[in-house]
């Protein structure tokens, strides 16, 4: 009986963490709070305190669990596109229309940037470890991967990345925004040497 209660236990933690980091994306740090986020989990407010200490440790684990779900993505990417593209794909998918239209489950680095400074250490920590996770990444499938510099072209390559999609997501004019992500794609592509 104990083991079922932990599981359902664990299963019901998951999913508050899971309607948290939609939340975090949707509405940023300040908008997420803990009624709306238990009301989108199916549960009453009451129940928050079974499951976390505070708003803030809840948030850390939000922040944690959208960070990992770009990291997911691009790594299904790396899984299945042949080497010689993988990068190209990676940044095509990053910078899709469908991803810039997806605040609530996309890149939380790109939603929540400009929040995280003034978050706690926890959620920082946690922010910092999946955008180091994604350069890391970015870095491995780099063709210049080992050699110098390959790191700090990684480093550009995310950073230009995120960037431009926060940006096609700020404008309201719709080509504008295509235009940013467009741009960006033409000018990270690689080239032929």
């Amino acid at each position: 009986m104990k083991r079922t209660t932990t599981r359902s236990k664990e299963a019901t933690h998951d999913r508050i963490v899971d309607a948290a980091a939609r939340a975090i994306r949707r509405n940023g740090y300040g908008g997420a709070g803990v009624a709306d986020i238990m009301k989108d989990a199916g549960l009453t407010h009451g129940g928050f305190y079974a499951h976390f200490p505070s708003r803030e440790a809840m948030l850390a684990e939000a922040a944690d669990r959208a960070g990992g779900e770009s990291v997911a993505m691009m790594e299904r990417i790396v899984s299945t596109t042949p080497p010689d593209r993988v990068l190209q794909a990676m940044m095509e998918a990053y910078l899709s229309k469908m991803h810039v239209e997806a605040v609530e489950a996309g890149c939380a680095t790109a939603a929540l940037g400009s929040e995280i400074p003034r978050q706690t250490p926890e959620v920082r920590r946690a922010a910092t470890r999946r955008i180091k996770e994604m350069i890391d990444l970015v870095a491995r499938q780099s063709p210049d991967w080992g050699q110098p510099g390959a790191h700090e072209h990684a480093l550009f390559t995310v950073a230009a990345m995120v960037g431009a999609l926060t940006l096609a997501r700020a404008v309201d004019d719709p080509k504008l925004s295509d235009a940013l992500r467009e741009a960006t794609l033409k000018n990270l592509a690689p080239t032929d040497s």
